[in-house]
């Protein structure tokens, strides 16, 4: 075969065959192909050949969807840094506004917490209030002072949302970056800098798990559903906070300098005999949570069972019209009045 694969393949494929089957059925034939003699390498050429002439234009359509694609994620992320920097422009103008007054501009720091991607934000918050310390600083010892400033920052990122452990490590690790940034940049300070950040984001997390606590203990009952979806995760990431503070450590030790290493590990070391209030806050929030919702999270099994396996549901599935949707009505239906009484309150 003087001919290469590739080149007989070519010139046998003819699309007039409407049939994939038949198109390559068609070329095998004509280009009077020895398959029991074909090489590996041969076998290669001969479906690398197809599937390019196959797949063609279904390459083209996805290289420009990819075009698109990239154009749009610019577009996305311009759009986004604009918003960003539009906040950032109110926020600036109202902290000028309420400057003198500073119970407003607390309230108004918290919102900022809120309204402004949170990452962000919380990165350019730690930043800038340990720059602030070490700038105002007089008699030489900013670990008091600073402690209490992360504490707050680190509550109140962490209270508002969920206490699960992807979101807290993402919050913890923001905070600890941007605080070996500073300690790399002030290496007499270093020590200093990372021991009032990791005081402080084990004091905010002890301040928002205990919040938690007494959320739980004064829920009302009608609210309690709320926590079913998310029970066992909770109970779970509750007992074990002391190990997820550690981790978020060690993992930033182990991407910073030597010096940020070395200083992260002792402190973190150090820091390991004082972290039993925040296994104890831990436990006995999960205590809490198990001794007021445990019985409500079985209780709404069994109601979700007895839901999917009542006579209407049993009934739909016999038939096959809509079997799913009908269950998922029924099982609502068995919380609908503690959502409606969670609603009224």
């Amino acid at each position: 075969m003087n001919n290469t694969i590739q080149e007989n393949i070519l010139a046998a494929y003819n699309k007039k065959y409407k049939t994939v089957t038949k198109r390559i059925s068609a070329a095998l034939e004509e280009a009077k192909l020895q398959k029991e003699e074909l090489s590996l390498q041969e076998m290669k050429e001969l479906t690398t050949t197809i599937v390019n002439i196959e797949t063609l234009s279904l390459k083209d359509d996805l290289e420009a969807l990819l075009i698109q694609k990239e154009n749009i994620e610019r577009a996305l992320e311009r759009k986004s840094e604009e918003l960003q920097n539009a906040k950032y422009e109110i926020f600036n103008t109202l902290e000028d506004e309420f400057a003198e007054n500073e119970s407003a501009l607390s309230k108004l720091h918290q919102v900022k917490l809120q309204s402004i991607d949170l990452y962000d934000i919380l990165s350019e918050m730690v930043e800038s209030a340990l720059i602030t310390a070490l700038e105002k600083d007089s008699d030489g010892d900013i670990v008091e002072a600073t402690t209490e400033v992360i504490k707050e920052l680190t509550y109140e990122s962490i209270k508002e949302g969920s206490l699960n452990t992807i979101r807290i490590r993402k919050i913890l690790s923001t905070i600890l970056i941007s605080a070996i940034d500073v300690a790399e940049a002030t290496p007499n300070r270093a020590e200093q800098v990372l021991q009032a950040t990791l005081k402080g984001m084990r004091s905010g997390l002890i301040k928002s798990i205990d919040r938690f606590k007494k959320r739980l203990e004064f829920m009302p009952v009608e609210a309690k559903h709320i926590l079913i979806e998310d029970y066992d995760t909770i109970i779970e990431d509750l007992n074990q906070t002391d190990t997820l503070f550690s981790q978020v450590v060690i993992t930033q030790a182990g991407e910073s300098s030597l010096v940020i290493r070395k200083l992260l590990l002792s402190l973190n070391k150090e820091m390991s005999y004082d972290l039993e209030e925040l296994i104890h806050i831990s436990k006995e929030t999960a205590e809490v949570m198990k001794e007021r919702f445990s019985s409500f999270a079985k209780q709404a099994v069994k109601k979700a069972d007895s839901a999917l396996n009542s006579p209407k549901a049993k009934e739909a599935k016999r038939m096959g019209i809509q079997a799913f949707g009908v269950a998922k009505e029924a099982l609502g239906t068995a919380l609908k009045s503690a959502k409606d009484a969670m609603d009224k309150k």
